[in-house]
């Protein structure tokens, strides 16, 4: 049973989540607010929550601003008219983020992820180590590349540049070729038409860019943004 907090000032808005909570067995309302000084209030009274379904547009304290000034915050699924703030609300590390009008089934895809985030699972066997090398060919040579140390993998044409802090590899095949070797490679995400990138070494985000170590720079792609910083929740 996860325990939940709504806040928003649309009162149509606010019953229509309040009915989909009832329609929800493992979850239990305990308050429904309608501000965002008074889910401030709620919080700063001692309540919890396990999950926290937020608006972003509110008068006097936005949604935002309220994640910003929370010390401890439940798991946030932002409940939204707005396009437009999902960056910064996946900067804020919320866990889903549903645009209005949104229906059941999608309200209950949220709702499951909070409940994996939240409860544990089952602890799995202990697998062995994953090999996290492969070998490319670099003209003649064939050379084993440890893929952890990959910081990015940049198209060109026919040709990828294999980027490490120490090293760059020109290797000819396609990126999607690659992409679909490394699929076993969690920290691999496609983040633009020419570039994979290793979310592990990722230093910070600004302006659709991914500022590395060692000072380099991934752009962020349109198409690609939304997948991108949904998978920051699992770095």
């Amino acid at each position: 049973m996860l325990t939940c907090a709504i806040i928003d000032d649309d009162e149509i808005n606010r019953l229509t989540l309040e009915h989909y909570v009832e329609l929800t067995p493992n979850l239990k309302l305990e308050a429904s607010l309608a501000d965002g000084i008074a889910g401030l209030t709620f919080f700063r009274e001692g309540n919890r929550v396990d999950v926290l379904f937020l608006d972003i547009e509110m008068p006097h304290l936005s949604g935002l601003e309220l994640l910003r000034v929370l010390t401890d915050p439940p798991e946030v699924i932002i409940t939204t008219s707005r396009q437009d703030s999902a960056v910064d609300a996946f900067e804020l590390r919320v866990t889903d983020y549903l645009v209005k009008p949104f229906d059941f089934a999608r309200f209950t895809q949220a709702v499951q992820r909070v409940q994996s985030r939240v409860v544990p699972a089952a602890p799995a066997p202990p697998e062995a180590p994953a090999n996290t090398d492969l070998f490319v060919k670099v003209n003649s040579r064939m050379v084993r590349i440890d893929f952890d140390e990959v910081l990015y993998v940049e198209a060109l044409s026919d040709y990828v540049n294999i980027v490490t802090a120490k090293h760059k590899y020109i290797v000819y095949t396609t990126l999607k070729a690659l992409e679909n070797r490394l699929s076993t490679f969690p920290n691999f995400i496609r983040v633009h038409r020419s570039y994979l990138l290793n979310t592990q070494h990722i230093e910070s985000i600004e302006d659709n860019t991914a500022n590395l170590r060692g000072g380099h720079f991934v752009p962020i792609g349109k198409s690609y943004q939304d997948g991108f910083y949904k998978s920051l929740q699992r770095i």
